[in-house]
């Protein structure tokens, strides 16, 4: 009888912290925006493009490597 009042308070203790992590979560804006994700990933995002002064060099062209 002992053992189903320690887990009836374990139960208890872990109960309320998955409640407090709800309501932090709740006050830390976790769950404002639930429906942009799920349409960000239908939508393709434009290419980059790289400008000639982003081009790395390559081995023949640096000197500091001779």
């Amino acid at each position: 009888m002992q053992i189903i009042f320690f887990l009836i308070i374990v139960s208890l203790f872990a109960a309320s912290g998955f409640l407090a992590a709800y309501f932090w979560a709740v006050r830390n804006g976790q769950f404002d925006d639930t429906q942009a994700p799920a349409w960000r990933m239908l939508f393709e995002e434009p290419p980059l493009t790289q400008k000639p002064s982003d081009e790395p060099h390559s081995a023949t062209n640096n000197p500091s490597t001779t």
